[in-house]
């Protein structure tokens, strides 16, 4: 299975392990990632009118240039922006010419743009993946946490039931971990809030972690690179019993049996492959 992958800005920065720890599991599953040839930031939040089109400039023409074939993300927040804004291209026809008459690309909203969560339930298949486990995390009480980026707006997203999702716990399962459900998994974690109004984002994400730690988890995965950041904060710093924060590709990773030198390993060969092919 092959793919275009757009990894947006903070994996090549703050969430450098969630990449690396991907692109292991990705190859030990038999999914080849290839990252686009020239890619940019696809400005982390979608904007909230639609005759905003600067802002669509970037998601659009990183959509026109996977050429109608499949296209991969790993952060929430770009595959949110990416699946809106293709969304967009399809519906809104005005729109669409002023958009890619001033990129002088043409796309009218085709290909599937796929989180790498959808590439393992859709694609692969959970039944698939846990015959493929190495290491399955027995006894690791695990708790998932979504967010609102993959979920909402539903219509748009079609990612899973906005109220009562069960990818991630799914996932959960096919690697082996003893899964728990929290009542808040699908609630915001503040965002950019943590900012700008820190008290407000602290009040939030503490009845998140408070949530998962009552429903008997030890840890937490996330897709998402600012709701990790968040949770961890507030995880280290309210005094009580530890939670541990994961992206989803660390489990998964360790469940493929994959230690931190294999993942270093891997994610050096991609950077010189990538070079060569420059």
């Amino acid at each position: 299975m092959r793919y275009h992958y757009f990894p947006g800005c903070t994996l090549k920065g703050q969430a450098k392990n969630m990449e690396s720890t991907t692109m292991a599991a990705a190859a030990a599953l038999g999914i080849e990632l290839v990252e686009l040839e020239e890619w940019q930031c696809c400005g982390a939040v979608y904007p909230l009118y639609e005759d905003e089109l600067i802002t669509l400039l970037s998601p659009v023409r990183t959509l026109a240039a996977a050429k109608g074939e499949p296209l991969v993300s790993l952060c929430a927040a770009c595959h949110h922006v990416l699946k809106r804004a293709q969304e967009l291209m399809q519906r809104n026809e005005e729109a669409r010419k002023k958009v890619t008459d001033y990129l002088e690309v043409d796309y009218a909203g085709e290909g599937r743009v796929l989180h790498f969560l959808e590439v393992l339930r859709d694609d692969l298949g959970f039944d698939k993946l846990a015959e493929m486990v190495k290491k399955p995390l027995e006894g690791r009480k695990v708790a998932a946490y979504y967010g609102c980026l993959l979920l909402r707006p539903s219509k748009v997203m079609q990612f899973d039931d906005p109220e009562n999702p069960t990818i991630m716990e799914d996932l959960l399962k096919a690697i082996g971990a003893d899964v728990v459900k929290s009542p808040y998994r699908t609630e915001c974690c503040g965002a950019y809030l943590s900012v700008t109004e820190e008290a407000v984002a602290e009040d939030t994400v503490t009845r998140i972690i408070d949530s998962a730690r009552n429903a008997g988890a030890e840890a937490l995965i996330t897709a998402c690179p600012l709701c990790r950041y968040n949770l961890e904060n507030c995880a280290s710093e309210d005094g009580k019993e530890p939670i541990k924060v994961y992206y989803f590709s660390e489990l998964l990773a360790e469940a493929m049996g994959l230690q931190f030198d294999q993942l270093m390993t891997s994610a050096l060969e991609r950077r010189r492959s990538s070079d060569g092919n420059k």
